[in-house]
């Protein structure tokens, strides 16, 4: 009789782990199934934001402003290279150091920003063409290689006033490089307007601010110098 009675003691036991056991895994795919439903709208959200939590949520426009400014430097950086062997000038060859040396680091940073969002960094193309007024311009591009055409960018030299600048010296030097710088530091000033205008990426927006302050006063100063201020 108490053997019995232990059976049927054992069994109810095995109903209820049995029991219990089964409202565990109802409750485990309820949860999964509850968690999932959120993780699956999250989770992309993570994996989309992952480049943003790096780099910053940017636009195509932060893009735009980094691709297009990075060879505008270049040719700035180019330019200014050729003051201290050229110009007659103290105050331009201090203003070309100071160009040189503000806008060599805004190249690497934006080059940066390029790679931390999957983007091609402009390649260096020595001796190309960068002109709005390129004898290419109507066509599709200098070199026909997406993303090479900057023949719309507002400010650069054509080839042929570079290698203008580069024959010239002394006080002749002067005059022409600063009139190209002017008209250069405007083009610049534009593009950054349109970054504050349509970026999104805070850094970038930063920089253009800083772009259009110095590049105002810089302009302000070499018409000062050419007379014109």
């Amino acid at each position: 009789m108490s053997r019995s009675k232990s059976n049927r003691s054992f069994t109810r036991r095995l109903v209820v782990v049995a029991a219990t056991a089964a409202s565990a895994v109802v409750l485990a795919a309820c949860g999964g199934s509850d968690s999932g439903g959120p993780s699956a709208h999250h989770s992309p959200s993570k994996s989309g934001s992952a480049p943003s939590s790096s780099a910053g949520a940017h636009n195509a426009a932060d893009v735009a402003f980094a691709k297009g400014m990075i060879p505008h430097h270049r040719q700035a950086v180019e330019m200014a290279g050729l003051a201290a062997g050229r110009a007659s000038s103290s105050q331009v060859k201090e203003l070309a150091a100071k160009i040189k040396q503000a806008q060599d680091p805004e190249i690497k940073t934006m080059s940066g920003w390029l790679t931390a969002w999957g983007e091609q960094v402009p390649e260096e193309m020595p001796g190309m063409d960068h002109s709005e007024h390129s004898e290419h311009s109507g066509s599709s591009g200098h070199s026909g290689m997406p993303g090479m055409d900057h023949s719309g960018m507002p400010g650069m030299m054509s080839a042929k006033e570079m290698a203008a600048l580069k024959k010239k010296s002394g006080k002749d030097f002067d005059k022409a490089f600063m009139e190209m710088m002017v008209g250069h530091h405007r083009g610049a000033v534009k593009m950054a307007g349109t970054e504050k205008a349509k970026g999104a990426y805070g850094p970038a927006k930063t920089l253009a601010d800083a772009v259009i302050k110095a590049q105002e006063a810089e302009i302000a100063r070499m018409n000062r110098l050419l007379g014109k201020g």
